[in-house]
């Protein structure tokens, strides 16, 4: 037991350090390079200030629409990014930027990006990233075998076939979903008789083909945008997305699920894809996925998950429980640049079927030829970076233990974060962390007792006031820069339904501590006080 304390101890010890220091590399870009690659944090912390007017300041910077006629030095122009873009960048990696689904990157992350950018591989063919397209292959099996476990003979068959494909690196989550509902419509509306198939007949010879009064993606309330712009995309239109009710846990209720599929199914209009969320962007909640892939077997439609947050989570063996039914889903969207720490621009949308990506598959003659392997052929980009190295680097260098780690500590941040704001008599706790994303306000405690006794309309009253006080706290924590959380308005089930404007926090950078939480609470009571008449209102209201 005690020899296992102390090497969880010392993992951790390690982490920390994987995450604010690093060995400085050879360097030829001088003391900026050194400085960013001894300690980014501190370097952050140096050169980054807050401004009451940055969009100004910044709009004015950079508004000079003319390519120079001259030539500058690179130091010169180093010197000009740090004072114009670097000082007015916004400090993701700070312990208090609590706010957005990005965090303190690994230490190690930047000479390897140097690496990255200096080797210049396009990952669209062969030809042009002779070793990257195996480690990408690579890497898509090990993700791919994070979700579905299949055995080794499976991903010796398949990960380095050149005719099928586990999956695809994207830019995000927005461009792996895309993905894998094109997977899902060309599939459905595949060729058949002398139908060409909706990649050469289109989607109206399509529809009248297999005589569909129309298609339709079916997801939860809170389901991501990117939805919209893929059904905008494919043809089918953003109000066929149909938003189904949640329950009081944010979670899709299934029993209303099952009726809409019912009901489309007798007007004859057809289920392109029933989609589970594992992690929901404002409140950060997974979805029932076993009942729903249920539901999606017996309407006989695509299940596709998107885990664009929460798929990290199948990385820890204590909460992987939380995305049970997962390995069901015909595709599966992940964010490998949010829990998994890896830069900006790294997707992932894997297939169970290694076949599926047959339905979306292109070629060219000087490029994508047919038998090849190269990356392109089964995906929506063509030219891209080899952003899976950082993932590949990031897997080894941390490994599953590490990550899981990592998981466990942002949940049980989160868990003690809820706590705190339960337990303060000036804030209310609006959805409790599934994950390590919660929802809170900050609410007067006169106001509290009010809000319980009060009737709809002067909950309603008191709902209104205190959304311009939550939203009156955010803007003016941000302006002064010293910790940031986002706000959203969701509905609240205790106060029927009606959306409510409430702060917003991710809890994943392993750099925040329990003191940044507290601090953060502390300076929202503050900033509560300077409002001249939100406050004042509301306690008037209280006495009423």
């Amino acid at each position: 037991m005690a020899f296992a304390k102390r090497t969880a101890q010392a993992t951790n010890e390690s982490l920390h350090r994987i995450f604010t220091m690093a060995e400085a590399p050879d360097s030829t870009l001088g003391r900026i390079e050194q400085e960013m690659s001894q300690n980014l944090v501190g370097f952050l912390n140096n050169h980054i200030v807050a401004s009451n007017n940055a969009l100004t300041d910044i709009e004015q910077d950079f508004i000079c629409p003319h390519i120079p006629e001259q030539p500058e030095f690179v130091s010169d122009h180093m010197h000009h990014l740090l004072d114009k873009l670097v000082a007015q960048s916004v400090h993701t990696a700070s312990p208090s930027f609590i706010g957005h689904m990005t965090s303190a990157l690994p230490a190690f992350i930047l000479p390897l990006s140097k690496l990255m950018v200096g080797l210049n591989q396009n990952l669209v063919k062969v030809e042009t990233s002779k070793a990257f397209t195996p480690l990408e292959r690579q890497v898509l099996g090990m993700m791919h075998n994070l979700v579905y476990h299949k055995d080794d003979s499976f991903y010796h068959t398949w990960m380095h076939s050149a005719e099928h494909s586990l999956g695809a690196f994207c830019s995000g989550g927005t461009v792996a979903n895309i993905t894998a509902l094109w997977v899902a419509r060309n599939k459905l509306l595949k060729a058949d008789g002398d139908f060409k198939g909706i990649t050469r007949s289109g989607l109206f010879s399509a529809l009248q083909h297999y005589d569909y009064q129309g298609l339709v993606i079916l997801v939860s309330e809170r389901g991501h945008y990117s939805l919209k712009k893929s059904a905008d995309i494919l043809g089918i239109g953003q109000d066929s997305v149909i938003a189904i009710e949640t329950d009081e846990n944010n979670k899709i209720d299934c029993q209303k699920l099952a009726q809409k599929c019912q009901q489309l199914q007798e007007k004859n209009i057809k289920i392109l894809s029933i989609v589970g969320v594992a992690g929901t962007t404002e409140t950060g909640n997974v979805d029932p996925l076993d009942k729903m892939a249920d539901i999606a077997h017996q309407y006989q439609c695509h299940f596709h998950v998107d885990a664009a947050w929460g798929g990290a989570t199948l990385l820890s063996n204590k909460h992987k429980y939380l995305l049970d039914g997962i390995e069901r889903a015909d595709s599966v969207t992940i964010d490998a640049h949010k829990q998994m720490y890896v830069p900006m621009g790294a997707g992932v949308v894997l297939f169970k079927d290694p076949s599926s990506v047959a339905d979306i598959e292109h070629h060219a003659e000087y490029i994508l030829r047919k038998g090849s392997k190269d990356l392109g052929s089964h995906t929506l980009e063509g030219s891209r970076p080899g952003m899976a190295m950082l993932l590949y680097a990031s897997l080894h260098i941390i490994s599953r233990p590490g990550y899981e780690l990592l998981i466990n500590q942002a949940i049980e941040k989160a868990q003690y974060f809820a706590d705190i704001i339960n337990k303060h008599e000036d804030f209310e706790l609006i959805t409790k962390p599934e994950l390590c994303l919660l929802t809170y306000r900050y609410v007067p405690k006169a106001v509290h007792a009010l809000l319980k006794r009060a009737d709809e309309e002067q909950q309603s009253l008191l709902n209104e006031l205190l959304g311009k006080l939550t939203e009156f706290i955010q803007k003016r924590q941000r302006e002064d820069g010293r910790s940031f959380v986002s706000r959203t308005r969701i509905q609240v089930a205790r106060y029927g339904g009606e959306k409510i404007i409430v702060f917003r926090v991710v809890l994943a950078n392993p750099l925040t501590s329990k003191e940044n939480l507290q601090d953060i609470l502390t300076e929202q009571c503050l900033l509560a006080q300077e409002s001249e008449k939100l406050l004042p209102q509301l306690l008037i209201a209280a006495k009423l």
